[in-house]
């Protein structure tokens, strides 16, 4: 076919296209607003109060707990899948009564009386700070330098050997029982993974996700853990096993469900809810809407996730990280060094003076 002539072609008016003058900035666009606004915020409320003593980018070489080729630092590097992850983990895993009662004697997460007593109400502040913590050891532990993950270990486990008490029913809980760490465990490790799988936009599956799970037995062992599930039919097998102990507490239901007053505290609620196992979604009283329509609320869960993801990029302790090994890694990973038992004694004081820097 031949070529038309200069003269046939439709005349296009060009529109001139104004430079901008030197030292003048460009208008952002809307989703770099976004994305500044919510790094600002992460930055204000999480980073610069729960970051500090991490290193992602030293030493050089040093792949941490788990490397780049791993599928952990692949699931983690998502950050809003990662929180969404840990919000459905901390559901699940209150619905052991002596892990509700753990909170309630010993976190900031409710709001108290004047004398120390715990309400049912939710602490802002409380729960921002948990958060903080969370998302501090489970990136720092992931991507993290060796003595970064190392450290992070050593606090919570510091911080679970101050944690013993009695529930109001008379039973006995500490955070150190092998029972318990085992199902803090499997929650965490199904929650982060299940949020994967569902809201990343593109998950690992099948023998890929199993490897997640059997990366990540190295985190629940650096806690004291033992006989931890190593794949997702563990897992599920795990958390399914401890129905019998299970129950619903007056606190865990009056923050999940029709008592939730607030649009965006039940929104978010119900996603959770959506994404547990059925006998957990059977005790919760949760009905999953016809197929069309929870399709399209998770479509909507799908966007805002992944639209926070886009907007903010990857968060600058990723890329620090993928700094440190860019030039290749001393070892394919690095193993935690704890053995059981053998940390000091210490009480909750000496503990938060200890890591409080």
């Amino acid at each position: 076919m031949n070529a038309p002539a200069t003269a046939d072609l439709p005349q296009v008016r060009i529109p001139s296209v104004k430079l901008p003058s030197p030292g003048r900035v460009p208008l952002a666009l809307p989703h770099e607003v976004v994305g500044s606004w919510l790094n600002g915020k992460f930055d204000e409320n999480v980073r610069a109060k729960f970051f500090r003593g991490m290193d992602f980018e030293n030493p050089t070489g040093d792949p941490g707990w788990f490397g780049p080729d791993s599928a952990t630092w692949y699931v983690h590097s998502h950050t809003p899948a990662l929180i969404f992850g840990l919000q459905a983990a901390s559901y699940i895993e209150r619905l052991d009564p002596s892990i509700y009662w753990m909170g309630m004697h010993h976190s900031r997460l409710v709001r108290r009386k004047e004398d120390g007593t715990p309400t049912t109400s939710i602490d802002p502040d409380g729960a921002t700070t948990r958060l903080g913590h969370s998302l501090a050891f489970f990136m720092g532990t992931a991507y993290g330098s060796t003595e970064t993950a190392e450290r992070l270990a050593r606090t919570v486990r510091a911080m679970h050997h101050t944690i013993k008490g009695v529930r109001p029913d008379g039973a006995v809980y500490d955070a150190d029982d092998p029972e318990w760490l085992r199902w803090n465990y499997a929650t965490v490790v199904w929650g982060i993974a299940t949020a994967h799988e569902i809201y990343h936009p593109r998950p690992l599956r099948g023998a890929e996700i199993d490897r997640y799970y059997g990366e990540f037995v190295r985190v629940g062992h650096a806690l004291g853990g033992t006989d931890l599930p190593a794949t997702k039919a563990e897992a599920l097998e795990c958390l399914r096993s401890y129905l019998p102990r299970l129950a619903l507490t007056h606190g865990n239901a009056m923050a999940t469900g029709v008592n939730l007053r607030n649009r965006a505290q039940a929104a978010v609620d119900w996603a959770i809810r959506d994404i547990q196992p059925r006998w957990a979604q059977q005790l919760i009283s949760y009905r999953p809407p016809n197929p069309v329509e929870r399709r399209a609320r998770r479509a909507l869960v799908w966007s805002i996730i992944n639209t926070a993801h886009l907007t903010m990029g990857e968060v600058p302790e990723f890329r620090a990280a993928k700094r440190r090994v860019a030039g290749g890694t001393d070892v394919p990973h690095t193993l935690p060094r704890y053995e059981l038992g053998t940390d000091p004694e210490m009480s909750r004081d000496e503990v938060e003076a200890a890591f409080s820097h």
